[in-house]
């Protein structure tokens, strides 16, 4: 039976959890998800066990925050008077906002804390910092 490797087009149904058993995505209900195995279009350590499977296997893997969305960057969360934030926005925890940079390029915040004064916004992409556990099973290789 082949086993996928680099510049394989394969086929893979998942369900990833963080530490806490809380899901965060997954394919059930959906079409597998599809992509090339080496191209960059999934996480560097989701991608690197893909490699060497074959149609029919499943394993469980854990992906450390550097194999996955990179460390939690402090310098990525800024604190700003919440004044300064439009009146129309409803503010509340989780809601996501596209801010503009010093240099005028507009990014995608979350905020992650509101005060009376303040509201603290993070540009870390959420799961970055967090390690990934995967329940991946191999359905397809073309």
């Amino acid at each position: 039976m082949t086993e996928a490797k680099s510049g394989d087009t394969v086929q893979l149904h998942y369900k990833g959890t963080l530490d806490d058993g809380s899901v965060f995505d997954s394919s059930e209900g959906r079409e597998p998800l599809e992509f090339t195995v080496g191209s960059g279009q999934i996480i560097p350590g989701l991608d690197r066990e893909i490699a060497g499977m074959k149609v029919g296997d499943e394993k469980t893997v854990r992906i450390e925050p550097e194999d996955a969305y990179g460390p939690s960057d402090p310098a990525a969360r800024q604190t700003v008077p919440r004044a300064t934030i439009p009146a129309n926005i409803p503010l509340e925890v989780g809601l996501q906002l596209q801010a503009q940079t010093e240099n005028g390029q507009t990014m995608s915040v979350t905020v992650v804390e509101i005060s009376d004064d303040e509201v603290v916004m993070d540009a870390n992409h959420p799961l970055a910092g967090k390690a990934l556990t995967f329940e991946i099973q191999l359905t397809g290789i073309s």
